[in-house]
C-alpha cells in the first residue's frame, strides 16, 4: 500500500539520518575513536540478535540484512567522511541516486543484494540495502555539519520537550530493540483472545 511504503521510507530516512548526525557529533567528543567502534560493536551485535530472533519468528523471511546491519555497515565506510561535509552531501547523493537507478540480476539474492541493486526485492521482513541507504547516512553527516554551524538553533525548540523524551532519545538503541517484541507480544495476545 502507497501510504504504508511512504510511512517507512519517511521513518527509515529519520533514523538513518540521525545515525549519520550523530556520527558527526560523536566525533566533538574526547574519547571518540573507542566510543566510535564500541558502538559499532553494539549495533552489529543487535544486528544478529534480530537476524536470530526473525529466523525463529518467520524463518522463510528472517531480516538478513535490515536497518541495524545497514547502520553498522554505513558507520564504518562513512566514518572517513564525518569531517567533510560537502563531499559527504555529494556522495550522499550520488549513492541514493545509484541505489534507486542501477539494478542488475546479478545481485538479486542474499550474497549481494545487501548492496542494493537487486532487480527483486528479497523476501525478508526488513531490507535496507547500502545503495540507496548509506546515502541518506551521508546526507545526516552534511546535516550534523549545518546543525554545528548554526549552533543548533534550527532545533532549539525540541530542548523544551519533556525529559523522558530525551532519555528515549539517549537510549534508542535499547528502545528499538525492546519495541518488536513489545509489539509482538502484544498483538499475540490481542489474537488470542
Amino acid at each position: 500500500d502507497p501510504f504504508w511504503l511512504t510511512a517507512r521510507t519517511l521513518i527509515l530516512s529519520s533514523f538513518l539520518l540521525l545515525a549519520g548526525t550523530s556520527l558527526v557529533l560523536a566525533q566533538r567528543t574526547p574519547g571518540g575513536r573507542a566510543r566510535f567502534w564500541r558502538h559499532v560493536a553494539q549495533v552489529a551485535a543487535c544486528a544478529m540478535l534480530v537476524s536470530v530472533g526473525s529466523y525463529l519468528v518467520f524463518p522463510r523471511s528472517y531480516i538478513w540484512f535490515g536497518v541495524l546491519h545497514a547502520i553498522a555497515v554505513s558507520l564504518v565506510l562513512i566514518r572517513p567522511l564525518a569531517g567533510r561535509p560537502g563531499l559527504a552531501l555529494g556522495l550522499g547523493l550520488a549513492v541514493i541516486a545509484a541505489g534507486n537507478v542501477v539494478a542488475s540480476p546479478w545481485f538479486d539474492g542474499r550474497a549481494w543484494g545487501w548492496l542494493g541493486f537487486a532487480t527483486v526485492k528479497p523476501i525478508t521482513e526488513d531490507y535496507v540495502p547500502l545503495f540507496p541507504w548509506t546515502g541518506v547516512m551521508l546526507i545526516g553527516v552534511a546535516l550534523g555539519h549545518a546543525l554545528v554551524r548554526n549552533d543548533f538553533r534550527a532545533i532549539a525548540p525540541f530542548a523544551r520537550l519533556p525529559r523522558w523524551i530525551a532519555w528515549l532519545g539517549r537510549h534508542s538503541l535499547g528502545v528499538y530493540m525492546v519495541h518488536q517484541p513489545l509489539l509482538f507480544g502484544g498483538l499475540w495476545l490481542i489474537a488470542r483472545h
